[in-house]
């Protein structure tokens, strides 16, 4: 009994399908989703894992049936069929990855916005100029050295002062070293921010964390308890606000059990938000070249319960005052700042190049 070529279509078609969710949701390339933001990208991920892993099924597999199928016969010294072209076959895979392309990026630009990556009033913020509009973009960014004049208040100045404010961030940040500049939407020149989630849009973080990278480690400032250290401590469920900037060249905070990756610029106020799910023990890294250390510009990222998150808290601050009354009674005039907290940093894990970059 001959099986119709329809009959054998259908049960390739439904094999290829079944693989490829299968893999796509199976293929275990990802770290741990840590963050309600995590999952949103895995999503992505998985979606653009199952797509691709059909097309290549597809794709190989007809290669391989056709080269063994049609391969050559021995005897036969003919030419092949002259074929010139097939438009209906031609239109159908030109319009199925188009179709894909498109359906891929209406997904993904709906993730963007579900973790607070888009900002549609944030153009508004500079107009386009008349010599950005006329200039190519390699032109641009080859030429322009600041952003252009404007009226509007710079926010990047506005989010360093209230950074500042805080006794501890102001401690470890060089900000009157570094002019903040003005963000430019309209040439392209932004601070990178990912912000809320649609449904938190105007809502305050429920904790913030001031973040700042410098050759070659990440010092973390918590404004509402004015604890200073060298791992951040986030507690589970509760949205964190992370204000980044950088004292020296471009860092980037990454962590990839987050799913999130933002850059650290002198001279601009960055702002990344989410939400830790599972407790653990992550590394965050730097993720842009910034030196010849760049490999070793790594720091730990402890998400707890809310429970052993206050204990934590308390901890460090019995920790800091037992430290402060310490330096006062001994109170060494003669000893440089580095040398004088050395025996206090190397409990915390900041290493002595650290100090010297922050006293220089």
């Amino acid at each position: 009994m001959k099986i119709p070529s329809s009959i054998w279509t259908l049960l390739i078609g439904i094999v290829l399908t079944l693989a490829s969710l299968w893999y796509g949701q199976n293929h275990g390339l990802l770290p741990t989703a840590a963050t309600d933001e995590a999952v949103l990208v895995d999503g992505l991920f998985n979606a653009m894992m199952i797509i691709s892993t059909g097309i290549f099924l597809l794709v190989e597999g007809i290669l391989i049936y056709s080269a063994f199928k049609y391969r050559r016969r021995a005897g036969d010294n003919q030419d092949g069929p002259p074929v010139e072209g097939n438009v209906p076959l031609e239109i159908l895979w030109t319009a199925i990855p188009a179709i894909i392309v498109i359906g891929i990026s209406v997904y993904s630009f709906d993730v963007y916005n579900e973790i607070g990556g888009f900002d549609p009033h944030a153009i508004h913020e500079a107009p386009m100029n008349q010599e950005s509009m006329a200039m190519p973009g390699s032109a641009m960014a080859a030429t322009l050295s600041d952003t252009p004049p404007s009226t509007e208040p710079n926010l990047n100045q506005e989010k360093s002062d209230q950074a500042m404010q805080d006794p501890a961030t102001a401690e470890v940040r060089n900000a009157d070293q570094i002019p903040q500049l003005r963000n430019a939407p309209g040439v392209g020149i932004v601070a990178p921010t990912i912000g809320g989630s649609p449904d938190r849009a105007g809502k305050p973080p429920e904790l913030r964390v001031n973040v700042t990278g410098l050759q070659y480690a990440w010092i973390f400032t918590y404004p509402e308890t004015g604890i200073t250290t060298s791992e951040m401590h986030v507690p589970i469920g509760r949205e964190v606000q992370i204000n980044m900037t950088a004292n020296d060249v471009i860092h980037a905070f990454w962590v990839p059990e987050f799913r999130l990756k933002q850059d650290a610029i002198p001279g601009r106020q960055s702002e990344i938000r989410f939400t830790p799910k599972k407790a653990g023990d992550y590394t965050l890294i730097c993720a842009e070249l910034c030196g010849p250390y760049h490999g070793a510009m790594r720091a730990s990222v402890v998400v707890e319960t809310e429970e052993a998150f206050d204990k934590w808290q308390q901890e460090q601050l019995v920790a800091s005052k037992e430290t402060l009354n310490q330096a006062v009674a001994v109170n060494p005039a003669d000893l440089s700042p580095n040398e004088f907290l050395a025996p206090y940093t190397k409990d915390m894990g900041i290493q002595p190049e650290m100090l010297h970059q922050i006293h220089k």
